[in-house]
Parts: C-alpha cells; sequence; structure tokens
C-alpha cells in the first residue's frame, strides 16, 4: 500500500486489511515524528489499536518538536519504547 497523504489510514482498505489479518498491535517507526507518525498513531489509537512508538526509530525535522512528541504527546496514545527494548520482546517469543 502506498501512502498518498500525512496519516497512513487514508489509504483506502488499510483498516480492512489489518483486521482481515487480525492485527491488534501497530509499532511506529518514520522520519517525520510530528506529521505522519503521529498523525497515523492518532488515528490508529482511535481505531482502538495497541500502539507502540520505537523513539530512536524515527526523527523529525525539529529536533524539539521529535523531543516534545516522544515526551508529552505519545505517552497519551501509546507505549513509549527504544529499539533495543523491542529487539528484546522479540527475542524472547
Amino acid at each position: 500500500m502506498t501512502k498518498q497523504r500525512i496519516g497512513a489510514f487514508s489509504v483506502p482498505h488499510l483498516q480492512e486489511t489489518l483486521a482481515q489479518r487480525g492485527v491488534t498491535q501497530i509499532v511506529f517507526t518514520g522520519i517525520s515524528t510530528t506529521a505522519g507518525v503521529e498523525s497515523t498513531a492518532r488515528a490508529a489509537h482511535d481505531l482502538g489499536y495497541h500502539v507502540v512508538f520505537v523513539a530512536d526509530a524515527m526523527t523529525d525535522r525539529s529536533r524539539q518538536n521529535h523531543d516534545h512528541a516522544v515526551a508529552a504527546i505519545f505517552p497519551r496514545f501509546g507505549e513509549v519504547t527504544t529499539t533495543a527494548e523491542v529487539l528484546a520482546t522479540l527475542a524472547k517469543n
């Protein structure tokens, strides 16, 4: 699926595809913390997905905006973690 807008849930059939596959959790990384990542995560949270943010696997044009999103915005919508923690969790399973 190719994303044409800021939020990924604007892609036709994304939600239906995830539901068909039994997806309940979305792990977020990305190149635009305060645009694409935040927009998509807000929609995912509203749709009932378990949201995980991999803070060191995303970036933004402004370090200050990135840091604010990670510290103040993302904890409202899900878990904030690191790449190392995600990899360690996956290795356990």
